[in-house]
Protein backbone atom coordinates (compact mmCIF):
# COMPACT_ATOMS: atom_id res chain seq x y z
CA UNK A 1 0.00 0.00 0.00
CA UNK A 2 1.43 3.47 -0.97
CA UNK A 3 2.09 6.39 0.94
CA UNK A 4 -0.55 9.24 0.09
CA UNK A 5 1.00 12.74 -0.59
CA UNK A 6 -1.13 15.60 0.75
CA UNK A 7 -4.30 15.07 -0.99
CA UNK A 8 -4.89 19.06 -1.64
CA UNK A 9 -0.94 19.15 -2.74
CA UNK A 10 -1.19 16.33 -5.24
CA UNK A 11 -4.39 17.74 -6.88
CA UNK A 12 -2.61 20.79 -7.73
CA UNK A 13 -0.33 18.38 -9.53
CA UNK A 14 -3.21 17.12 -11.59
CA UNK A 15 -5.13 20.72 -12.28
CA UNK A 16 -2.01 22.31 -13.52
CA UNK A 17 -1.56 19.41 -15.94
CA UNK A 18 -4.63 18.20 -16.36
CA UNK A 19 -5.00 21.15 -19.49
CA UNK A 20 -7.20 18.91 -21.83
CA UNK A 21 -9.42 16.07 -21.73
CA UNK A 22 -6.41 13.84 -23.38
CA UNK A 23 -3.75 15.20 -20.85
CA UNK A 24 -5.90 14.65 -18.11
CA UNK A 25 -6.60 10.92 -19.48
CA UNK A 26 -2.92 10.84 -19.38
CA UNK A 27 -1.41 12.03 -16.26
CA UNK A 28 -4.02 8.95 -15.04
CA UNK A 29 -2.40 6.50 -16.90
CA UNK A 30 1.23 7.52 -15.87
CA UNK A 31 0.38 7.07 -12.60
CA UNK A 32 -1.15 3.53 -12.66
CA UNK A 33 1.56 2.34 -15.17
CA UNK A 34 4.28 3.76 -12.70
CA UNK A 35 2.22 1.73 -9.89
CA UNK A 36 2.75 -1.28 -11.94
CA UNK A 37 -0.23 -1.55 -13.93
CA UNK A 38 -0.42 -2.95 -17.38
CA UNK A 39 -1.61 -1.68 -20.30
CA UNK A 40 -4.61 -3.53 -22.80
CA UNK A 41 -5.51 -2.79 -26.25
CA UNK A 42 -8.86 -1.84 -26.10
CA UNK A 43 -9.38 -4.04 -29.19
CA UNK A 44 -7.18 -7.14 -28.28
CA UNK A 45 -7.73 -10.36 -25.99
CA UNK A 46 -6.94 -9.93 -22.85
CA UNK A 47 -5.28 -12.86 -20.98
CA UNK A 48 -5.60 -11.61 -17.40
CA UNK A 49 -4.26 -12.45 -14.07
CA UNK A 50 -5.58 -12.44 -10.34
CA UNK A 51 -3.64 -10.02 -8.33
CA UNK A 52 -3.08 -7.78 -11.35
CA UNK A 53 -3.74 -4.26 -12.30
CA UNK A 54 -4.62 -2.94 -15.93
CA UNK A 55 -5.49 -0.08 -17.64
CA UNK A 56 -7.30 0.79 -21.50
CA UNK A 57 -7.22 3.75 -22.81
CA UNK A 58 -10.12 4.93 -25.25
CA UNK A 59 -10.41 7.38 -27.99
CA UNK A 60 -7.34 8.98 -26.37
CA UNK A 61 -9.60 10.84 -23.61
CA UNK A 62 -11.31 8.30 -21.72
CA UNK A 63 -9.50 5.44 -19.61
CA UNK A 64 -10.43 2.43 -17.34
CA UNK A 65 -8.34 0.99 -14.77
CA UNK A 66 -8.62 -2.06 -12.81
CA UNK A 67 -7.34 -4.10 -10.34
CA UNK A 68 -8.38 -8.09 -10.37
CA UNK A 69 -8.47 -9.14 -7.32
CA UNK A 70 -7.39 -12.54 -6.16
CA UNK A 71 -10.39 -14.26 -5.29
CA UNK A 72 -12.39 -13.10 -8.40
CA UNK A 73 -14.76 -15.62 -9.23
CA UNK A 74 -18.34 -15.98 -11.17
CA UNK A 75 -20.95 -14.30 -9.75
CA UNK A 76 -18.76 -11.46 -8.16
CA UNK A 77 -19.20 -8.06 -8.98
CA UNK A 78 -17.21 -4.88 -9.86
CA UNK A 79 -16.45 -2.12 -7.47
CA UNK A 80 -16.78 0.65 -9.66
CA UNK A 81 -15.95 4.81 -9.47
CA UNK A 82 -16.59 6.94 -12.45
CA UNK A 83 -15.72 11.03 -13.02
CA UNK A 84 -14.82 12.74 -15.85
CA UNK A 85 -12.04 14.56 -17.85
CA UNK A 86 -13.98 17.23 -19.65
CA UNK A 87 -14.66 20.85 -18.44
CA UNK A 88 -16.17 23.94 -20.20
CA UNK A 89 -14.30 25.95 -22.19
CA UNK A 90 -13.58 27.15 -25.55
CA UNK A 91 -12.62 24.88 -28.06
CA UNK A 92 -10.50 26.09 -31.81
CA UNK A 93 -12.31 25.42 -35.04
CA UNK A 94 -10.82 23.87 -38.29
CA UNK A 95 -9.38 26.94 -39.91
CA UNK A 96 -9.22 29.08 -36.62
CA UNK A 97 -6.97 31.93 -38.02
CA UNK A 98 -8.52 35.45 -38.66
CA UNK A 99 -8.20 38.64 -38.56
CA UNK A 100 -9.59 42.13 -37.28
CA UNK A 101 -7.38 45.04 -39.33
CA UNK A 102 -3.68 44.19 -38.16
CA UNK A 103 -4.89 41.24 -35.26
CA UNK A 104 -4.96 38.14 -35.12
CA UNK A 105 -7.54 36.35 -33.95
CA UNK A 106 -9.02 32.41 -33.60
CA UNK A 107 -12.53 31.21 -34.43
CA UNK A 108 -13.63 29.13 -31.48
CA UNK A 109 -16.65 27.44 -30.76
CA UNK A 110 -18.46 26.84 -26.84
CA UNK A 111 -17.86 23.84 -25.48
CA UNK A 112 -20.36 22.74 -22.51
CA UNK A 113 -21.91 25.29 -20.60
CA UNK A 114 -18.88 27.96 -19.28
CA UNK A 115 -20.13 31.31 -17.36
CA UNK A 116 -18.44 33.51 -20.62
CA UNK A 117 -17.45 36.24 -18.82
CA UNK A 118 -14.86 34.62 -17.08
CA UNK A 119 -12.72 33.92 -19.86
CA UNK A 120 -12.74 37.65 -20.53
CA UNK A 121 -9.11 39.35 -20.00
CA UNK A 122 -7.46 35.69 -19.01
CA UNK A 123 -4.10 34.49 -20.27
CA UNK A 124 -5.32 31.51 -22.34
CA UNK A 125 -3.01 28.50 -24.00
CA UNK A 126 -3.71 25.34 -25.74
CA UNK A 127 -3.51 22.19 -25.59
CA UNK A 128 -5.21 18.96 -26.81
CA UNK A 129 -4.54 16.23 -29.46
CA UNK A 130 -3.49 16.69 -33.25
CA UNK A 131 -3.31 14.06 -36.08
CA UNK A 132 -0.77 14.08 -38.33
CA UNK A 133 -0.36 11.82 -41.92
CA UNK A 134 1.26 8.25 -41.25
CA UNK A 135 2.65 5.44 -43.41
CA UNK A 136 -1.28 5.12 -44.98
CA UNK A 137 -4.35 6.80 -44.87
CA UNK A 138 -5.90 4.23 -42.46
CA UNK A 139 -2.75 4.94 -40.34
CA UNK A 140 -2.18 8.36 -38.90
CA UNK A 141 -0.70 9.48 -36.38
CA UNK A 142 -1.96 11.51 -33.14
CA UNK A 143 0.35 13.58 -30.80
CA UNK A 144 -0.48 15.55 -27.45
CA UNK A 145 0.60 19.22 -27.53
CA UNK A 146 0.56 21.84 -25.14
CA UNK A 147 1.98 25.41 -26.00
CA UNK A 148 2.65 25.90 -22.24
CA UNK A 149 2.22 29.49 -22.29
CA UNK A 150 0.06 32.28 -22.83
CA UNK A 151 -0.62 32.46 -26.52
CA UNK A 152 -3.79 34.15 -26.39
CA UNK A 153 -6.44 36.35 -24.79
CA UNK A 154 -10.57 37.79 -24.72
CA UNK A 155 -9.94 41.21 -24.20
CA UNK A 156 -13.11 43.07 -22.46
CA UNK A 157 -14.50 45.54 -24.27
CA UNK A 158 -14.11 49.31 -21.82
CA UNK A 159 -16.59 50.79 -19.67
CA UNK A 160 -16.73 54.15 -21.35
CA UNK A 161 -18.37 51.88 -24.87
CA UNK A 162 -19.77 49.82 -22.68
CA UNK A 163 -22.10 51.68 -19.96
CA UNK A 164 -24.55 48.98 -19.25
CA UNK A 165 -21.58 46.68 -18.32
CA UNK A 166 -22.06 46.10 -14.81
CA UNK A 167 -26.01 45.77 -15.32
CA UNK A 168 -25.32 42.62 -17.12
CA UNK A 169 -24.32 42.55 -20.86
CA UNK A 170 -25.17 39.25 -22.77
CA UNK A 171 -22.26 37.95 -24.88
CA UNK A 172 -22.38 36.70 -28.50
CA UNK A 173 -20.58 33.60 -28.11
CA UNK A 174 -18.86 34.08 -32.06
CA UNK A 175 -18.63 37.17 -32.35
CA UNK A 176 -17.36 38.46 -28.42
CA UNK A 177 -15.33 35.38 -27.46
CA UNK A 178 -13.02 35.37 -29.89
CA UNK A 179 -9.48 35.18 -28.76
CA UNK A 180 -6.61 37.85 -30.07
CA UNK A 181 -3.48 36.37 -30.41
CA UNK A 182 -1.41 38.97 -31.42
CA UNK A 183 -0.72 41.01 -34.95
CA UNK A 184 -1.73 39.12 -38.15
CA UNK A 185 1.07 39.28 -40.75
CA UNK A 186 -1.78 39.45 -43.57
CA UNK A 187 -2.78 42.85 -42.30
CA UNK A 188 -6.87 43.77 -43.37
CA UNK A 189 -7.05 41.46 -45.94
CA UNK A 190 -7.00 38.64 -43.30
CA UNK A 191 -5.97 35.29 -44.52
CA UNK A 192 -3.08 34.22 -42.02
CA UNK A 193 -1.94 30.79 -41.20
CA UNK A 194 -0.25 31.79 -38.03
CA UNK A 195 -1.83 29.35 -35.43
CA UNK A 196 -1.87 26.55 -37.81
CA UNK A 197 2.15 27.28 -38.35
CA UNK A 198 2.67 27.79 -34.72
CA UNK A 199 1.01 24.54 -33.59
CA UNK A 200 2.82 22.85 -36.42
CA UNK A 201 6.22 24.18 -34.58
CA UNK A 202 4.82 22.76 -31.32
CA UNK A 203 4.02 19.16 -32.69
CA UNK A 204 7.25 19.07 -34.71
CA UNK A 205 5.62 18.29 -37.85
CA UNK A 206 4.99 20.61 -41.30
CA UNK A 207 1.92 22.16 -41.76
CA UNK A 208 0.86 20.24 -44.39
CA UNK A 209 0.93 17.17 -42.27
CA UNK A 210 -1.88 18.12 -40.27
CA UNK A 211 -4.97 16.44 -40.52
CA UNK A 212 -7.11 17.74 -38.04
CA UNK A 213 -6.65 19.35 -34.48
CA UNK A 214 -8.80 18.81 -31.11
CA UNK A 215 -7.66 21.60 -28.73
CA UNK A 216 -9.23 23.24 -25.85
CA UNK A 217 -8.16 26.81 -25.06
CA UNK A 218 -7.14 26.69 -21.11
CA UNK A 219 -6.65 29.21 -18.74
CA UNK A 220 -3.18 29.76 -17.76
CA UNK A 221 -4.08 30.84 -13.80
CA UNK A 222 -2.08 28.93 -11.48
CA UNK A 223 -4.34 27.31 -8.52
CA UNK A 224 -3.91 29.05 -5.12
CA UNK A 225 -4.61 28.37 -1.56
CA UNK A 226 -6.79 31.55 -0.51
CA UNK A 227 -8.51 32.80 3.07
CA UNK A 228 -7.00 33.62 5.75
CA UNK A 229 -6.05 29.94 7.08
CA UNK A 230 -5.61 28.62 3.75
CA UNK A 231 -8.72 26.79 3.92
CA UNK A 232 -10.03 27.37 0.21
CA UNK A 233 -8.60 26.50 -3.41
CA UNK A 234 -8.91 28.91 -5.93
CA UNK A 235 -8.18 26.87 -9.85
CA UNK A 236 -9.36 26.49 -13.08
CA UNK A 237 -10.90 23.14 -13.54
CA UNK A 238 -11.60 21.88 -10.35
CA UNK A 239 -14.88 20.77 -12.15
CA UNK A 240 -14.21 17.45 -12.38
CA UNK A 241 -10.12 16.88 -12.33
CA UNK A 242 -10.67 17.10 -8.50
CA UNK A 243 -12.72 13.99 -8.68
CA UNK A 244 -10.52 12.45 -11.46
CA UNK A 245 -7.48 12.31 -8.96
CA UNK A 246 -9.69 11.10 -5.90
CA UNK A 247 -10.89 8.07 -8.14
CA UNK A 248 -7.29 7.13 -9.13
CA UNK A 249 -5.95 7.59 -5.34
CA UNK A 250 -8.34 5.36 -4.07
CA UNK A 251 -7.45 2.67 -6.66
CA UNK A 252 -4.28 2.61 -5.75
CA UNK A 253 -4.58 3.11 -2.00
CA UNK A 254 -7.32 1.22 -1.58
CA UNK A 255 -6.26 -2.75 -1.96
CA UNK A 256 -6.94 -5.25 0.07
CA UNK A 257 -10.32 -6.91 -0.59
CA UNK A 258 -9.91 -10.63 -1.80
CA UNK A 259 -13.17 -11.11 -4.12
CA UNK A 260 -14.60 -9.14 -7.33
CA UNK A 261 -12.90 -6.36 -9.40
CA UNK A 262 -11.89 -2.86 -8.31
CA UNK A 263 -12.01 -0.38 -11.18
CA UNK A 264 -11.79 3.60 -11.60
CA UNK A 265 -13.27 5.35 -14.90
CA UNK A 266 -12.56 8.62 -16.67
CA UNK A 267 -15.07 8.92 -19.69
CA UNK A 268 -15.23 11.98 -21.43
CA UNK A 269 -17.98 14.34 -22.98
CA UNK A 270 -19.84 14.72 -19.35
CA UNK A 271 -20.50 18.56 -20.30
CA UNK A 272 -22.21 17.65 -23.38
CA UNK A 273 -24.07 14.86 -22.07
CA UNK A 274 -22.14 11.90 -22.77
CA UNK A 275 -23.70 10.50 -25.36
CA UNK A 276 -21.11 9.56 -27.49
CA UNK A 277 -18.38 6.66 -27.73
CA UNK A 278 -16.22 7.72 -25.40
CA UNK A 279 -19.02 9.30 -22.95
CA UNK A 280 -20.80 7.42 -19.82
CA UNK A 281 -24.11 7.05 -22.52
CA UNK A 282 -21.92 4.48 -24.31
CA UNK A 283 -21.64 1.00 -24.13
CA UNK A 284 -17.37 1.03 -23.11
CA UNK A 285 -18.36 0.29 -19.65
CA UNK A 286 -20.27 -3.18 -19.61
CA UNK A 287 -18.71 -4.17 -23.04
CA UNK A 288 -15.07 -3.62 -20.77
CA UNK A 289 -16.41 -5.63 -17.66
CA UNK A 290 -17.97 -8.07 -19.99
CA UNK A 291 -14.42 -8.39 -21.61
CA UNK A 292 -12.86 -9.08 -18.41
CA UNK A 293 -15.03 -12.03 -16.88
CA UNK A 294 -14.70 -13.30 -20.58
CA UNK A 295 -10.73 -13.46 -19.95
CA UNK A 296 -11.56 -15.87 -17.11
CA UNK A 297 -14.10 -18.23 -19.00
CA UNK A 298 -17.42 -16.65 -17.74
CA UNK A 299 -20.77 -17.14 -19.45
CA UNK A 300 -22.94 -15.04 -20.78
CA UNK A 301 -25.12 -15.15 -17.79
CA UNK A 302 -22.19 -14.71 -15.68
CA UNK A 303 -21.03 -11.73 -17.29
CA UNK A 304 -24.90 -10.09 -16.99
CA UNK A 305 -24.87 -11.54 -13.21
CA UNK A 306 -21.67 -10.12 -11.92
CA UNK A 307 -22.76 -6.69 -13.63
CA UNK A 308 -26.13 -6.81 -11.35
CA UNK A 309 -23.92 -7.23 -8.15
CA UNK A 310 -21.78 -4.40 -9.02
CA UNK A 311 -21.78 -1.08 -7.46
CA UNK A 312 -21.16 2.66 -9.05
CA UNK A 313 -19.86 5.91 -7.69
CA UNK A 314 -20.08 8.72 -9.56
CA UNK A 315 -17.86 11.44 -8.48
CA UNK A 316 -18.09 15.18 -9.55
CA UNK A 317 -18.49 17.99 -7.68
CA UNK A 318 -21.66 19.84 -5.95
CA UNK A 319 -22.98 23.37 -5.53
CA UNK A 320 -21.91 24.73 -2.24
CA UNK A 321 -23.73 27.69 -0.40
CA UNK A 322 -22.62 30.94 -1.95
CA UNK A 323 -21.95 33.16 1.16
CA UNK A 324 -23.63 36.18 -0.76
CA UNK A 325 -26.42 34.05 -2.28
CA UNK A 326 -27.44 31.67 0.16
CA UNK A 327 -31.19 31.41 -0.84
CA UNK A 328 -30.06 30.24 -3.87
CA UNK A 329 -29.39 27.04 -2.08
CA UNK A 330 -32.14 24.48 -0.77
CA UNK A 331 -33.55 25.32 3.15
CA UNK A 332 -32.32 22.21 4.72
CA UNK A 333 -29.87 19.83 2.07
CA UNK A 334 -26.93 22.40 2.24
CA UNK A 335 -23.53 22.01 1.53
CA UNK A 336 -20.78 24.05 2.55
CA UNK A 337 -16.76 24.16 1.47
CA UNK A 338 -14.75 22.60 3.91
CA UNK A 339 -17.46 20.42 5.42
CA UNK A 340 -16.81 17.49 3.64
CA UNK A 341 -18.27 14.95 0.99
CA UNK A 342 -21.34 16.11 -0.58
CA UNK A 343 -24.04 12.93 -1.11
CA UNK A 344 -25.85 14.23 -3.83
CA UNK A 345 -29.86 13.08 -4.47
CA UNK A 346 -32.50 14.21 -6.97
CA UNK A 347 -35.60 12.64 -7.09
CA UNK A 348 -36.15 13.20 -10.90
CA UNK A 349 -32.56 11.24 -11.41
CA UNK A 350 -30.65 13.82 -12.40
CA UNK A 351 -28.05 12.61 -9.68
CA UNK A 352 -28.64 8.79 -9.40
CA UNK A 353 -30.45 8.60 -5.88
CA UNK A 354 -30.80 5.08 -4.48
CA UNK A 355 -31.51 4.22 -1.30
CA UNK A 356 -29.69 1.22 -1.07
CA UNK A 357 -26.52 2.54 -2.56
CA UNK A 358 -26.92 6.15 -0.42
CA UNK A 359 -26.70 3.76 2.59
CA UNK A 360 -23.50 1.96 1.76
CA UNK A 361 -21.74 5.23 0.81
CA UNK A 362 -22.87 7.13 4.42
CA UNK A 363 -22.11 4.05 6.44
CA UNK A 364 -18.48 4.08 4.68
CA UNK A 365 -18.44 7.94 6.11
CA UNK A 366 -19.55 6.62 9.96
CA UNK A 367 -17.39 3.85 9.97
CA UNK A 368 -14.30 5.14 8.84
CA UNK A 369 -15.21 9.13 10.81
CA UNK A 370 -15.29 10.78 6.93
CA UNK A 371 -17.29 14.10 7.14
CA UNK A 372 -19.80 13.57 4.38
CA UNK A 373 -23.16 16.00 3.68
CA UNK A 374 -26.32 15.48 1.85
CA UNK A 375 -27.04 17.42 -0.43
CA UNK A 376 -30.39 18.64 -3.04
CA UNK A 377 -30.82 20.95 -5.09
CA UNK A 378 -33.91 23.93 -4.61
CA UNK A 379 -37.49 22.57 -6.07
CA UNK A 380 -37.98 25.84 -8.31
CA UNK A 381 -34.45 25.86 -9.90
CA UNK A 382 -33.06 23.19 -12.14
CA UNK A 383 -30.17 21.78 -11.56
CA UNK A 384 -26.79 20.13 -13.41
CA UNK A 385 -26.76 16.18 -14.17
CA UNK A 386 -23.60 14.21 -14.28
CA UNK A 387 -22.73 10.80 -15.32
CA UNK A 388 -24.15 8.20 -12.62
CA UNK A 389 -27.95 8.53 -14.04
CA UNK A 390 -26.91 7.80 -17.83
CA UNK A 391 -24.07 5.03 -16.80
CA UNK A 392 -26.76 3.29 -14.16
CA UNK A 393 -28.92 2.85 -17.70
CA UNK A 394 -26.33 1.03 -19.16
CA UNK A 395 -24.77 -1.45 -16.19
CA UNK A 396 -28.19 -1.56 -14.35
CA UNK A 397 -26.33 -1.43 -11.06
CA UNK A 398 -26.82 0.21 -7.66
CA UNK A 399 -25.26 4.02 -7.81
CA UNK A 400 -24.73 7.09 -5.87
CA UNK A 401 -23.64 10.29 -6.80
CA UNK A 402 -21.00 12.00 -4.59
CA UNK A 403 -18.64 15.23 -4.84
CA UNK A 404 -16.58 18.08 -3.39
CA UNK A 405 -18.79 21.16 -2.92
CA UNK A 406 -17.39 24.17 -4.45
CA UNK A 407 -18.72 27.62 -5.91
CA UNK A 408 -18.65 29.48 -9.00
CA UNK A 409 -19.33 25.62 -10.97
CA UNK A 410 -18.46 26.38 -14.62
CA UNK A 411 -16.47 29.65 -14.40
CA UNK A 412 -12.92 29.84 -15.56
CA UNK A 413 -12.00 29.86 -11.59
CA UNK A 414 -13.44 27.86 -9.61
CA UNK A 415 -13.46 27.83 -5.71
CA UNK A 416 -13.60 24.90 -3.05
CA UNK A 417 -12.30 23.54 0.71
CA UNK A 418 -8.66 22.33 0.46
CA UNK A 419 -9.74 19.98 3.18
CA UNK A 420 -12.48 18.24 1.45
CA UNK A 421 -10.29 16.42 -0.97
CA UNK A 422 -9.34 14.75 1.97
CA UNK A 423 -12.41 13.47 2.85
CA UNK A 424 -12.85 12.79 -1.02
CA UNK A 425 -9.60 10.88 -1.33
CA UNK A 426 -10.48 9.06 2.41
CA UNK A 427 -14.20 8.04 0.79
CA UNK A 428 -13.13 6.39 -2.49
CA UNK A 429 -9.88 4.43 -0.24
CA UNK A 430 -12.32 2.95 1.89
CA UNK A 431 -14.90 1.98 -0.56
CA UNK A 432 -11.77 0.08 -2.50
CA UNK A 433 -10.98 -1.27 0.79
CA UNK A 434 -14.43 -2.47 2.56
CA UNK A 435 -15.29 -6.28 2.80
CA UNK A 436 -17.99 -7.73 0.10
CA UNK A 437 -20.31 -7.56 2.58
CA UNK A 438 -21.00 -3.84 1.73
CA UNK A 439 -22.31 -4.08 -1.81
CA UNK A 440 -25.01 -6.57 -0.98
Amino acid sequence: MRKRENAADGLIRYLEGGVSPFHTAGLAAEEFERAGYRELGLSDSWALERGRGYYVRACGSSMFAFRVNPGFGRLQGFRIAAAHTDWPCMRIKPAPDMSQGPYGKLNVETYGGPILNTWLDRPLSAAGRVTLKGEGCFAPVTRLVDFKRPIAVIPNLAIHMNRDVNRGVELNRQKDMAPLIGRSLEGETGGGNEFVEALAAEAGAPVEDILFFELSLYNCDRPEYVGLNGEFLLSPRLDDVTSVKACVDGLLGGGGRRDGVDMAVFFDHEEIGSRTRQGAGSVLLPVIMEKICRSFGYSDEDCLNSRFRSFLLSVDVAHGVHPNQPEKSDVTNQVFLGGGVAVKTESCQKYATDGAAIGVIRGICERHGIPYQMFAGRSDMAGGSTLGSIASAFTVMNTVDVGIPILAMHSARELMGAADQEALTSLLTAYYRESEETDR
